[in-house]
């Protein structure tokens, strides 16, 4: 029997797009885009704007699982070796032009040539793990992608943000030579402007075919509510504050966790938080001399207060996940839960059996990302009041990112990007050290529990081998999970429907505002 993925209601049911007054949404922008060519030349601001104008097959919900986007259904075959995506009815693109099943396979050809510079080939050319064989049009609603193993994570890889959703576009996308002008996608907004340092204006788009029911992430309702977005780039967080008290913009996403408070008391602004699915962590050297002892980097662990740790890096907003599995997770469970445990008393003993003599143990941070920052000196003093000679090393950014990519360290302070499946949150840090230095975690037996992740598709099989991976994780030690980073957000009360999410990237469809 197929398995089917299907929309939870007919296309016929699709949503209007609402009228309402001219109204410009001006929203805060920490740094300009690179580019709008979706999964190329990007990062994280990048793909917060254009995926306000592109659309793929699939999308994350608001828990960071694909569902259905510009699919109507999807089958999957009984040997999980072939996906059929049936296009929805009345999709169109910025353009006028219809969606078609040739619009899909113009854009994977484009997006499998490796002089499109796309984020995502290597993840589906069987450079990594998987590879797409072939896909075909039967018809022009009809899509079938064919892989070369059965693999869960097959949509969750289509549907990444930084993959830029594997996004369908139409061929007028492209200038006359072959080079990238701009997106015409299926979006909720076009392309108005981009003044580059200045600004990146988005207009609405009129015939947008929003699904129904409620907003649900990247999918579910996405009616564009106001005429224009615009995302002014300032990048000066106290500048930034000043502008949304004064209603010269409107929204800020991305508020640091010690200005929350003074928002919150101010008359005219509301503020929204959600943890988001990437991790805030400590990794530990596992090579290093004196880190390669298991129960140093134990000691270390039980020597610090995680409650008072996370209370003073994110002001309380946050609550302490040991787990590299996001407690916003479906596969967050009671395993999950259980964490490392302060205990002095077990510190004593542990440094004691490491036959620890005081050496010095250097945490490498930088102070652009604030939390990373304060989470090193926190730390540092708790393990220094444990008997751990800890010391501080602040880097650029540029220059910790060297030292990660290397594993040219003992400890260090270090946030890790959103994976929305566990098994790729573990793939962020596993692997072999020898080929993969920036690896932390390359014990054999983990390693090929992972895999076994990555294959298997029965969910409850699935759960287990993560509650084996975090039982594993909590014995070894090769980093320190600490919290969920947030998304802080702030808005000017006049604005309606904005929350933050675990994408940590505004999502500004369904989002109104009164003049």
């Amino acid at each position: 029997m197929q398995k089917h993925f299907l929309l939870t209601a007919a296309v016929a049911a699709l949503c209007a797009t609402s009228t309402v007054a001219a109204t410009t949404l001006r929203v805060h922008q920490d740094a300009d885009i690179r580019s709008t060519d979706p999964g190329v030349n990007r990062d994280g601001n990048t793909d917060g704007v254009v995926l306000h104008m592109v659309e793929g097959l699939v999308g994350y919900d608001a828990k960071g699982q694909p569902q259905p986007l510009l699919a109507e259904r999807i089958e999957v075959s009984d040997d999980g070796l072939a996906y059929t995506f049936h296009l929805r009815e009345g999709v169109k693109f910025h353009n006028g032009k219809p969606l078609t099943a040739d619009d899909v396979l113009w854009s994977w050809n484009r997006f499998m040539d490796p002089k499109t510079g796309w984020r995502c080939l290597s993840d589906f050319d069987g450079r990594v793990r998987l590879k797409v064989e072939e896909v075909t049009a039967p018809d022009a609603k009809t899509v079938v992608f064919r892989i070369n193993h059965p693999d869960p994570l097959f949509l969750s890889s289509l549907a990444r943000n930084d993959c830029g959703m594997t996004a369908i576009t139409h061929r007028d996308s492209l200038k006359a030579d072959g080079t990238w002008d701009k997106p015409i996608g299926t979006g909720p907004f076009k392309l108005g402007e981009w003044r580059q340092r200045e600004y990146i204006s988005l207009v609405r788009n009129d015939d947008y075919a929003s699904l129904p029911g409620g907003p649900d992430g990247y999918v579910g309702s996405k009616r564009p509510l106001v005429d224009e977005v615009r995302f002014v780039v300032i990048s000066d967080p106290a500048t930034a504050k000043t502008a949304l008290a004064s209603g010269a913009i409107d929204l800020m996403s991305k508020v640091p966790y010690s200005e929350m408070s003074e928002l919150q008391n101010h008359a005219d602004i509301a503020t929204t938080v959600s943890p988001q699915l990437s991790p805030t962590t400590f990794p530990l050297q596992t090579r290093d001399k004196l880190l390669s002892n298991t129960k140093l980097r134990q000691a270390i662990a039980a020597a610090l207060d995680y409650k008072q740790l996370v209370d003073g890096v994110t002001y309380g907003l946050a609550e302490p996940n040991n787990s590299l599995v996001p407690s916003e997770s479906p596969f967050f469970g009671e395993a999950q839960a259980r964490g490392f445990q302060h205990d002095p008393a077990r510190v004593r003993k542990l440094l004691a059996e490491a036959g620890y003599k005081g050496e010095k143990i250097v945490i490498s941070t930088n102070r652009r990302n604030q939390p990373n920052y304060d989470a090193a000196v926190i730390a540092h003093a708790m393990l220094q009041q444990a008997g751990i000679n800890a010391d501080i090393e602040v880097l650029e950014w540029g220059a910790q990112q060297d030292k990660w990519q290397k594993g040219n360290y003992q400890m260090m302070s270090f946030s890790y990007s959103s994976r929305m499946d566990p098994s790729l949150s573990f793939e962020g840090v596993m692997g072999p050290k020898d080929t993969q230095p920036r690896k932390v975690w390359d014990d054999a037996e983990s390693l090929e529990l992972l895999t076994q992740s990555m294959r298997e598709t029965d969910p409850a099989q699935r759960q287990k081998m993560f509650d084996d991976l975090h039982a594993r994780m909590l014995e070894q030690v090769p980093l320190i999970p600490i919290f969920n980073t947030l998304a802080t957000g702030a808005y000017r009360k006049n604005v309606s429907g904005f929350e933050s999410s675990v994408f940590g990237t505004p999502q500004l469809w369904e989002v109104s505002k009164k003049d």
